[in-house]
This record gives C-alpha cells, sequence and structure tokens, in this order.
C-alpha cells in the first residue's frame, strides 16, 4: 500500500509544483456501506501547494482529478482532496 501511495504522489508531484503531499487512508471507516470494496481506497489527500493556492478550488480539485483519472476508475472509490495553505 505504502508503494501505492508513493506512485500517487510521484503523479502528482510530476505535473504540478507542491510542497508537501500527506495521503490519509480512511478505507476502513466505509467498510459496512454499500459499495464497499476491500479492492478501493477511500483517500484524503493533504496538499500544499502555492500553484494549487493560487487557483479557484474547483479548478485546484480538478487538476488534482485530471491527473488521477486512472486512479479513479480503478483504484479509489473515494477521495477527500484539502489544498492547505
Amino acid at each position: 500500500m505504502k508503494n501505492y501511495f508513493d506512485e500517487i504522489k510521484a503523479k502528482i508531484n510530476n505535473k504540478i509544483e507542491v510542497e508537501n503531499i500527506e495521503i490519509v487512508d480512511n478505507t476502513h471507516k466505509h467498510k459496512g456501506h454499500k459499495f464497499y470494496s476491500p479492492n478501493k481506497f477511500h483517500l484524503h489527500l493533504k496538499i500544499k501547494s502555492l500553484y494549487l493556492n493560487s487557483l479557484s478550488r474547483v479548478s485546484s480539485q480538478k487538476i488534482i482529478m485530471k491527473i488521477l483519472s486512472d486512479d479513479l476508475k480503478t483504484k479509489i472509490h473515494a477521495l477527500e482532496i484539502s489544498i492547505e495553505k
């Protein structure tokens, strides 16, 4: 799992300038949900980026979603994004 989170960080770092990325795995909180799958993650990305802070919240999140679009189809069920100052 740690290797996969490193892959996510690398994908984001390769596309945009980021000072820090923290990935919180909240998958365990969703085990009882109707569409829960042990093969897909519920993640919270906490990103510190001057670049993303210069954009609107919606634009910043669209960029992250585009970078992770393939992962959202295959490995990520839910994604929460926080752009930190």
